[in-house]
């Protein structure tokens, strides 16, 4: 059974994660079942959401309503818009059961759902990152069959997992009937919290190494093409290998900054931490499904094209283009 505090204590678990600092935080992924006061935290949390899913069923409309939006490399932006549509519906539902709907098995069915799609989302993420290095390594045979199976591959275990991963605290695998168990995110168990940690934590390994070996391809690639052309002691070698660099030292700081100090938290916090460090740590996480749509998507020309048709309604929303790399975007 669930340890309940009397009416007026000041430890009543709320919200998010759990918080005994006096605050009144609800930052605490359990039910409730007193009214609690508002948080402004869990407002922000809640506009935020509502942000992220708007700003990614954009995305989503776009890429999987335009038939010129097949190529493998959209598949997988459209995976990751799908993923950090449902995060922000996950935050902005969490707020609603919290405040207005307080309920045991809802609140299980909304930290299944987050966990799903923030783990779809950061899956997403590398299998973006897998498909840009091959196009690059494998440039000649990319636009082949065989990508199209391992894109298709890579979508069935992203979301294979992320449903597994979900699934596992409404199966059981919670710390409502064990208060001692319970992590600082109520109501994963630790264990539950550290494995989610450690799989950011291998992901961003993961995509480090790829990106360095992007960098190199694009930096060997630079290369060869001054030599080719005679520009090897002019500008144009240089220029081309820091935009080659730039690119991912962006992408993997935004990551890095979004999605470090959750992993952190997840493996050094206590159920006890300050409301102030959780919520420190999981709104980066949240603002990180914020930004893959300007990253991914809203930089890319062809979405461009087809965004800037829809809103101005002079010319056809799906124009012929040739599709560019992976690489490209």
């Amino acid at each position: 059974m669930m340890e309940k505090g009397p009416p007026n204590s000041s430890e009543g678990q709320q919200g998010w994660f759990s918080a005994r600092n006096g605050s009144g935080s609800s930052l605490d992924l359990e039910s409730v079942v007193q009214p609690l006061a508002l948080n402004p935290w869990d407002v922000v949390l809640c506009i935020s959401g509502t942000i992220i899913s708007c700003e990614n069923a954009i995305v989503v409309v776009v890429i999987f309503y335009s038939p010129a939006f097949r190529a493998p490399m959209f598949l997988l932006i459209g995976s990751l818009a799908t993923a950090d549509l449902l995060a922000g519906v996950g935050l902005m539902l969490h707020f609603a059961f919290v405040y207005f709907i307080p309920s045991e098995a809802v609140s299980l069915l909304t930290v299944g759902l987050l966990v799903s799609s923030f783990t779809a989302s950061v899956c997403s993420l590398l299998a973006i990152t897998i498909d840009r290095y091959l196009s690059l390594y494998n440039a000649l045979t990319y636009c082949s069959e065989r990508t199209v199976t391992r894109t298709h591959v890579m979508l069935l275990l992203t979301w294979g997992a992320s449903i597994g991963h979900g699934l596992l605290p409404v199966l059981g695998w919670n710390c409502l009937q064990e208060p001692s168990a319970c992590s600082a995110a109520r109501p994963l168990t630790r264990s539950h919290l550290a494995l989610l940690s450690a799989s950011v934590l291998a992901v961003l390994a993961a995509m480090l190494q790829l990106y360095v070996q992007i960098c190199r391809v694009v930096c060997r690639h630079a290369h060869q093409i001054a030599v080719q052309r005679h520009f090897l002691a002019g500008s144009h070698y240089g220029a081309s290998s820091r935009k080659g660099i730039a690119t991912p030292a962006v992408i993997l700081g935004a990551l890095a900054s979004c999605w470090l100090p959750f992993a952190v938290f997840g493996l050094l916090g206590e159920r006890g931490s300050a409301a102030l460090c959780a919520h420190a740590a999981l709104l980066p996480a949240a603002y990180s499904s914020l930004l893959n749509p300007v990253i991914y998507a809203f930089r890319n020309r062809e979405i461009q094209k087809v965004l800037w048709a829809a809103c101005c309604g002079c010319v056809s929303p799906s124009p012929p283009f040739r599709s560019r790399s992976p690489s490209d975007v």
